[in-house]
């Protein structure tokens, strides 16, 4: 997998429901040109992001809307017709004109990419309904290590045992994470296994197909292909497992609206993602992705009340470290560290009040995530009292 490349999260997934873009020369012919600072891109992607998983879950979970590939079927059938309208009303779609796209090609390529796309989100759709939301960002790390194994397993690489080592780290980290996880499911954890290794499959697919500098897309025109072959995928499953439990009261008791908000979220991520990659570079992607997860895994502690351990915190951190690691290299972590270190201290001579601001608020959301990671094991008389005053959800994993 090539640093370019972006994991989409079903409306998860890949991370979220964005769409990867596997060729550099790509990328710079198809972003849009932008005028807001790249702060801005971040923040919309990561908000996107965060609030494409999080409403997914509240969804699924809370709200007792338990049909995970009909909402997926859902957020399909919005993009196909979105992508649509845009590519007939704007030109957000026009690199679509450069794919040479035949028929052939599309049985050949799309439809096999398009199955392994609807296998990633159900799976990882489902698997909200078993595990909460921070233990399947700890799981996710994973997915570079399954894209590594799928890329050696589909002869697009060689492979390589000392690049095999440096992501052990990860996997160590997760296994980890996983023995301190308290509401271990085995059959949520077998859906996410599943959907990596689907998702991963994906990756290397579009990799090839992508290698051909015919086929050069961006995550909308990869979009304006797929979704419409995978609605129809996930529909047909829906039809037999889903389709005769659904009635009406179920679709309003959660809402039209909400579930239009819903729809509408997962597609805006996509367009976040065509701006995101415009503005900035594959450093900022890697650093946002492990700062999204940060913020989800915190997120589902402080809205749901989500335990996480202390055993699960170190194997956590270890796990991203080692995934930095392996995106960035030894000796680009040692240069970036070096940049960013002196931006820093410009930042902090032309802004002092500021950089002690954040210090203050980066120290304080370390402090609080390690204490509640710790309360429920050592103090779980206390960490139920102060649930009890702070209320919320309980959820139902």
């Amino acid at each position: 997998m090539s640093e370019g490349e972006k994991v989409r999260t079903s409306g998860e997934s890949p991370r979220e429901q964005s769409l990867p873009t596997v060729n550099p020369a790509a990328e710079k012919q198809q972003a849009p040109k932008a005028v807001l600072h790249p702060a801005v891109y971040v923040a919309t992607w990561i908000t996107l992001s965060s609030g494409v998983i999080l409403f997914n879950k509240w969804l699924l979970d809370y709200k007792n809307f338990r049909f995970p590939i009909i909402l997926t079927t859902w957020h399909l059938g919005f993009a196909s017709l979105m992508t649509q309208i845009l590519a007939r009303t704007t030109t957000v779609l026009d690199g679509r004109k450069n794919v040479k796209m035949t028929g052939r090609v599309y049985l050949r390529a799309i439809v096999p990419i398009g199955l392994m796309f609807s296998l990633s989100l159900i799976c990882g759709n489902v698997t909200y309904l078993y595990l909460s939301v921070a233990f399947i960002q700890m799981l996710k790390a994973t997915t570079p290590v399954a894209v590594l194994l799928a890329t050696w397993g589909m002869g697009m690489a060689p492979v390589n045992y000392k690049t095999l080592m440096n992501v052990s780290v990860i996997v160590i980290g997760v296994i980890i994470a996983s023995f301190g996880e308290i509401k271990f499911v085995m059959i949520g954890f077998l859906f996410q296994l599943g959907g990596i290794v689907f998702e991963a499959t994906r990756l290397v697919m579009v990799q090839r197909l992508l290698s051909s500098p015919e086929y050069k897309m961006d995550p909308m025109v990869s979009l304006y292909y797929f979704a419409p072959i995978c609605a129809i995928m996930n529909g047909t499953v829906a039809l037999f497992l889903e389709v005769p439990k659904l009635t009406m009261g179920h679709i309003y008791e959660v809402g039209v609206w909400t579930l239009l908000a819903n729809a509408m979220i997962a597609f805006l991520l996509n367009v976040s993602v065509v701006f995101l990659i415009g503005k900035t570079s594959s450093l900022v992607m890697t650093l946002c992705g492990v700062l999204k997860d940060i913020l989800l895994v915190a997120a589902s502690m402080i809205l749901w009340n989500t335990p996480v351990t202390g055993l699960q915190f170190f194997g956590y951190s270890l796990a991203l470290v080692g995934l930095v690691y392996y995106k960035l290299g030894g000796d680009n972590m040692a240069e970036y560290a070096g940049q960013v270190g002196r931006a820093w201290a410009e930042y902090g001579q032309t802004n002092p009040g500021m950089r002690r601001f954040v210090i203050f608020g980066a120290a304080a959301l370390i402090f609080f995530l390690f204490l509640g990671s710790m309360a429920p094991t050592y103090a779980p008389e206390s960490y139920q009292s102060v649930k009890g005053m702070i209320g919320g959800a309980t959820p139902s994993n």
